[in-house]
């Protein structure tokens, strides 16, 4: 399986050895973050990727091609989650050196899943025995996106630098209302798949086929999944920047309640939201008339606004939620949003690790989990669907929610809406990641984006995906804009990850077919 003609006279080279693999993969990954915001540089990804498909096909054992992808899959976690380190030695006041463990051995973790897609990737190849085109096109990018997709999931998932994200702005970005973030990220392992061919027989059909599908990339884009619905909605999302440090001090609550107070009846809107937990104390914990006069403000104006605050069930159980206060209902029940898809050791703490969390002076606990499909909130003509912080990493959830009110008869929502904090990772490349992570949500739903965040990025983003406005990170500021809802569905709305798990396993259904295919003539031949 050679790349190219080597020369008989050239002086036999020895062969590189599975831990000079391991090192250019571990610099591969750790290039590829450059792919994602707030670099962009989106070919280096699938050139990271080329990169490691190569040192896999040229070891020469399953436990090499594993090996090699533990290697990169550590370098793309280290580069691309350092941040981590700043919420748990800054805000933690965990020591540096056990902060810098930690997260080395997240991605040490993370990286398994990179090592098992490769190691299955060397496992097919010596047991069906198959062409250079076979591995490049069909198995690599196949076991590459099925086990990529399975880290979105499995112990409740951590999908952040997921490859399609770097794809956001790249041509590939029009398939995303098809195929979702997944799928980018399968389009991008087949490129990095077509490059190692530059060189083979097979050089100008591939060439062709990445052509091809670039240009339907661009042209998809101009494809309108969606439209508009309703009258558009005036909004203003608030940014806090309480610093982190005070945020949950009881001797900086009032203030920062009088401020959020302040800053929601400065100016009516439609839909006024605040950060992630800007109310850090629970309803009857609030200063006697707090929620009345915000429910007067609400009903004089004929503003909707959204409080994040922490909120108890009937069962004492504690939720991270959003709390609506209507104009037609201000004088309760509010509207509630309960967060479903919880951060490990942010909002609950896995079984058997107490221990790592008693070493962070971070007020963490086990939260409720919300339902899996929660009403919008409506807002004029508009429905609005809230999410918090870490829940726009799930695409896939987020499209469920869309597709059950379709599939139930009822109207979908038409605007999302994110509340985050971000402010436990300092201005790190965490924040410019995550406004990518929504501008996704953006592109495989068809629908307008909102975030309200602490210290940033609070913006609006379109049903395009792309960023109409945005606020500079770490200022106390308002980002005012009138933004117009979407309806219809988008083929990712309605199969989610579907399409492309189909894909994938084609992909190898295919490959197992051209093997035994091979099999079979290599034996007539005989």
């Amino acid at each position: 399986m050679r790349f190219r003609r080597a020369d008989p006279n050239a002086p036999a080279k020895p062969p590189r050895s599975t831990w000079a693999r391991m090192l250019t993969a571990a610099i591969a990954g750790a290039v590829a973050v450059l792919a994602f915001a707030p670099f962009g540089y989106w070919p280096l990804q699938i050139l990271s990727l080329g990169v490691l498909f190569y040192q896999v096909l040229r070891s020469s054992s399953i436990k090499g091609g594993a090996l090699i992808g533990w290697a990169y899959g550590f370098g793309w976690c280290a580069a691309g989650t350092h941040w981590l380190y700043i919420s748990m030695h800054r805000y933690g006041d965990m020591a540096a050196p056990i902060a810098a463990i930690a997260v080395a051995l997240l991605a040490l973790l993370m990286a398994i899943y990179v090592a098992l897609a490769m190691g299955a990737a060397a496992w097919l190849r010596q047991r069906w025995v198959l062409s250079l085109p076979a591995m490049t096109l069909l198995v690599l990018p196949a076991t590459w996106t099925l086990f990529e997709w399975t880290r979105g999931w499995l112990f409740t998932g951590f999908p952040w630098l997921a490859t399609g994200y770097a794809h956001n702005a790249s041509p590939l970005g029009g398939f995303a209302p098809i195929v979702g973030s997944y799928g980018l990220g399968w389009l991008a392992a087949l490129s990095a798949g077509a490059l190692l061919l530059l060189t083979h027989r097979t050089r100008w059909p591939a060439l062709g086929g990445v052509i091809a599908l670039y240009a339907a990339g661009i042209g998809l884009q101009y494809v309108a999944w969606t439209h508009p619905v309703g009258r558009p909605i005036t909004v203003r999302l608030l940014q806090g920047n309480v610093p982190q440090q005070q945020k949950f001090d009881p001797g900086f609550v009032l203030g920062a309640l009088q401020m959020y107070q302040s800053a929601i009846t400065s100016a009516p809107a439609d839909l006024i939201a605040t950060p992630e937990t800007a109310v850090t104390v629970l309803p009857h914990q609030l200063p006697p008339g707090y929620l009345d006069s915000l429910a007067t403000y609400s009903q004089q104006t004929g503003s909707t606004i959204l409080l994040g605050m922490p909120v108890l069930d009937e069962q004492q159980r504690f939720y991270n939620a959003a709390l609506g206060i209507t104009p037609n209902g201000a004088s309760g029940p509010y509207y509630q949003y309960r967060k479903h898809h919880l951060v490990p050791f942010g909002e609950f703490v896995p079984p058997g690790l107490h221990w790592f969390v008693a070493m962070m002076a971070i007020p963490l606990g086990d939260m409720g989990r919300g339902a899996e499909v929660q009403a919008p909130l409506q807002v004029r003509d508009q429905l609005v669907l809230p999410n918090i912080c870490y829940e726009d990493l799930f695409g896939e959830e987020i499209a469920s929610q869309l597709a059950s009110a379709h599939r139930n008869g009822k109207q979908s929502a038409s605007v999302l809406l994110n509340i985050s904090n971000l402010a436990w990772f300092g201005d790190s490349i965490a924040i410019p990641q995550h406004l990518q992570i929504s501008q996704m949500r953006s592109l495989e739903t068809g629908r307008p984006m909102l975030r309200s965040t602490n210290t940033g990025a609070t913006a609006v983003i379109d049903g395009k995906g792309v960023v109409q406005s945005l606020l500079p990170p770490e200022q106390q500021a308002t980002l005012a804009a009138k933004v117009q809802g979407m309806g219809g569905m988008t083929p990712y709305i309605l199969y989610g990850n579907k399409l492309v798990l189909a894909l994938a396993a084609l992909a190898l259904l295919t490959a197992f077919l051209l093997s035994r295919a091979a099999r079979r003539g290599g034996a007539a031949q005989q």
